[in-house]
């Protein structure tokens, strides 16, 4: 369940980092603002990927936003500290844009080191009733009464 949570957390933040580098870069910001974006859309994205599939199971919004933010909000914040971390370190990572590779590597590598370090932190969650456990709780007592 961990894992499943973790891939589905690097799936919204992937697509919310790759969105916002290539905005930013389409309109000309600079680092800052740059890693701002693909923050918070990287959050928007993780969100609206829970959101989606709780309305799929026919949970209202209200409970399906609930949902979202009790699952993703620990994971998504762990992840992008660690994949903004990995970018900041790597020199020219930052600077690279989106036709060179170093960009590509660094932000896959970035991404792919967020996962296992943020495995364990979800393994530790569900493990307490938390994160992506409220949502397995939720389907079970929706499909279980």
């Amino acid at each position: 369940m961990a894992i499943t949570a973790t891939r589905h957390c690097l799936t919204g933040c992937a697509i919310g980092e790759v969105l916002g580098m290539v905005l930013a870069t389409w309109w000309g910001w600079h680092n800052a603002g740059s890693i701002a974006l693909s923050i918070v859309l990287a959050f928007f994205f993780g969100y609206l990927l829970t959101f989606n599939g709780q309305r799929r199971a026919g949970v209202d919004v209200r409970n399906a936003v609930r949902l979202a933010l009790a699952a993703d909000t620990v994971s998504i914040l762990v992840m992008e500290i660690v994949d903004n971390g990995f970018m900041l370190a790597i020199p020219g990572a930052l600077d690279a844009t989106l036709s060179d590779a170093l960009f590509w590597v660094s932000l896959a590598a970035g991404l792919a080191v967020a996962f296992v370090v943020t495995v364990p932190v979800n393994h530790w969650m569900i493990g307490r009733g938390l994160g992506h456990a409220v949502v397995h709780q939720m389907h079970d007592e929706h499909h279980h009464p």
